[in-house]
């Protein structure tokens, strides 16, 4: 795993292009600290730079910007290319590999498959998760490629200066040319998600790179040509389309014969290996798989709270014995996860409000003490109907639908007029009336259904339950009215199109974002087996009551996990990856909050209207309501703000 920069500029001395690499380059070292490699066509008047986190082949062999056998290819890239061995016999057998291999890199093997078979062709046959920048000295062109899913980032900006990209944004700062203007839809979209969602960017100028895209530029002042190798969208529906026909015992035998190959492809390394253990679902299937592939015990790392409403760290802890890993545990005060919110700007470079950001970078920061490279569990939500949303749209669709909107609103004014605490209590005390167990926030998840109570549609109930801000224009001063379109797919059923969707967007833009850059912030490999691309079209294939059955979510998985961990170890309500930012912002970070949200300095800043706010946060602060989610982006933003000096 790695860092990458370049530049392609036209009228930059070449003293110039050097040091602008350099210092490209310099800005993104904790993705790569092992180290750094330089490249530049002063003809092309083209760098590379690369920071090296030393995974395979840590021979200087593997060194990069690296360059094809025949001298025509130069690539300067960051990830994994899982199948590399693979892929190396089958240009061995086929007589195209190179007439001598000087190391054993999967970078290598990359250069040799395009040398071979071409670009798309190439990625097309890779199982992997990278970004990288291919410079075809023949041709005199560049292009920038991503993987199917977006595990690994890749940023462009173009200036008169020319063309410049980077891993991070923070590199991109040191670009000839860097104007770094604040484009106000980002800010309003940034409120509507919790993130800037993909190809958009929070500076005017810059892109990201779509995932499963390549970008070829014949010119740096050219818009270059982008097409698509591959389609998450177009994968769901053809497995939808086409189910398996499979008793359930087939198809579990199938899918855990698909997850185990994920899961070995994904322990190839030459340094220390482990994996994070939550106690759920998705972790334990991970770890179940990787300990059943090694014949010493994996080591897994896992966090917990001082706070028992959001400690889970006995679950793993109780996973880990049973399955006999070598298990690394830390409960944290809520000092130390407090002492993390002043890093978030920094570290995240791009505004970023998921607030799960905060355990995610504790856990990385633990597990690299003892690792280079950890396996996750995420992905299995949106391949297995995890998010409560896979079930609840259906079920609201179908009992809202015949009520008419204006009892539906009648209905959510009603619920709302009792505080998220309120309701709390009143639930609680039903259910210890009735000996049932109580449901974790009950109040929020309440006030959650009040917004989405008067949607004309699944299609709108899953776009706002996945928005904040529901009119972000009216927030960010100057944004334009942009509409959140969700590629919502009416050929499936509901549930189903929300899992094609959360996919196609909060995965790549929200999940892989915090893992990528809490892990990468520490120099940590995080790798992200459900996610490999036949495990992907393999869940699709799956019918949907594989996948939720009598309303229990990842039934086939479960089937699975439970050849190896006992049901009990693993039945309980999702709880997700959370720590109380509701109750920090009225207690330890209301002063950090109270400055940040200042009415004055908002006006001053000039990109929010102080009211809705300020509103907000007095509602807050009362209890009456809880605007965790919403001031949380406000505050990411102003913070982020803060930390690079933004105008």
């Amino acid at each position: 795993m790695c860092g990458v920069a370049g530049l392609w500029s036209a009228g930059v001395a070449q003293a110039k292009l050097a040091e602008s690499i350099r210092a490209m380059t310099d800005a993104i070292r904790h993705r790569g600290p092992d180290g750094e490699g330089f490249w530049i066509d002063g003809a092309a008047q083209l760098a590379f730079g690369h920071r090296r986190l030393s995974i395979v082949d840590l021979s200087p062999e593997g060194a990069q910007p690296m360059r094809s056998a025949s001298g025509r290819y130069v690539i300067a890239y960051n990830g994994e290319i899982y199948n590399h061995r693979e892929l190396r016999l089958e240009l061995d057998r086929a007589g195209v590999a190179p007439a001598f291999w000087r190391g054993h890199s999967d970078t290598e093997v990359l250069l040799a498959a395009v040398e071979a078979w071409g670009l798309e062709s190439s990625l097309a046959r890779f199982n992997g998760m990278f970004a990288f920048a291919l410079w075809d000295r023949e041709r005199g062109s560049l292009s920038l490629a991503r993987d199917r899913f977006g595990e690994k980032p890749l940023y462009v900006y173009s200036s008169p200066a020319g063309l410049a990209f980077a891993s991070e944004l923070k590199a991109l700062r040191h670009a000839p040319g860097w104007r770094g203007e604040v484009d106000r839809d980002a800010v309003a979209a940034l409120l509507r998600f919790d993130y800037v969602p993909d190809r958009q960017c929070i500076f005017r100028d810059t892109w990201k790179l779509a995932p499963a895209s390549v970008a070829v530029f014949s010119s740096p002042h050219e818009r270059p040509r982008v097409t698509q190798y591959w389609d998450a969208a177009q994968v769901a529906f053809a497995g939808h389309a086409s189910p398996m026909q499979a008793s359930d015992a087939e198809a579990i035998d199938a899918l855990e014969r698909t997850l185990q190959r994920s899961v070995a492809l994904r322990m190839n390394a030459d340094v220390p290996l482990g994996a994070f253990l939550s106690g759920g679902i998705d972790s334990t299937a991970v770890v179940a798989m990787m300990q059943a592939s090694s014949d010493r015990p994996v080591r897994t790392f896992s966090i917990g709270f001082e706070d028992e409403a959001y400690n889970e760290a006995h679950y793993a802890a109780e996973v880990a014995r049973h399955l006999g890993t070598d298990h690394t545990e830390m409960i944290l005060r809520s000092a130390d996860a407090l002492a993390v919110v002043p890093k978030l700007p920094r570290l995240y470079d791009e505004p970023f409000a998921d607030a799960s950001q905060v355990p995610t970078y504790l856990v990385s920061a633990m597990a690299r003490q003892h690792v280079t490279v950890a396996l996750s569990g995420d992905g299995g939500d949106e391949l297995f109907g995890g998010y409560n949303r896979h079930q609840w749209i259906p079920r609201l669709w179908r009992r809202a639908s015949p009520v008419p909107a204006v009892l539906r609103r009648l209905a959510a004014r009603g619920i709302l007029a009792v505080s998220p605490t309120g309701w709390d209590g009143i639930v609680s005390a039903v259910a210890k009336l009735s000996a049932r167990a109580a449901v974790r926030t009950p109040g929020d998840k309440l006030h959650k259904l009040a917004r989405v109570l008067d949607a004309s549609s699944p299609a709108e109930l899953y776009t706002r339950l996945a928005t904040f801000w529901p009119n972000p224009h009216v927030v960010v001063i100057g944004a334009a009215n942009c509409p959140a379109n969700v590629p919502w797919d009416g050929r499936m059923s509901a549930g189903e199109a929300a899992m094609a969707a959360d996919a196609q967007t909060y995965l790549p833009d929200d999940i892989l974002v915090k893992v990528d850059r809490a892990s990468m912030g520490v120099s940590l490999e995080a790798r992200v087996p459900l996610l490999d691309p036949d495990l992907f079209a393999f869940a699709w294939q799956l019918p949907l009551h594989m996948k939720i059955r009598d309303g229990v979510s990842k039934w086939a998985l479960r089937q699975v996990l439970y050849r190896h961990v006992p049901a009990g170890l693993i039945e309980r309500p999702k709880a997700g990856f959370g720590i109380p930012i509701d109750r920090w912002l009225r207690g330890p970070l209301r002063p950090w909050a109270e400055h940040l949200l200042d009415e004055g300095r908002l006006r001053r800043g000039g990109y929010f209207d102080p009211q809705p706010i300020r509103r907000a946060w007095a509602e807050h602060l009362s209890g009456r309501r809880n605007w965790q989610y919403h001031l949380w982006s406000v505050l990411m933003f102003e913070a982020w703000r803060d930390e690079y000096a933004v105008a």
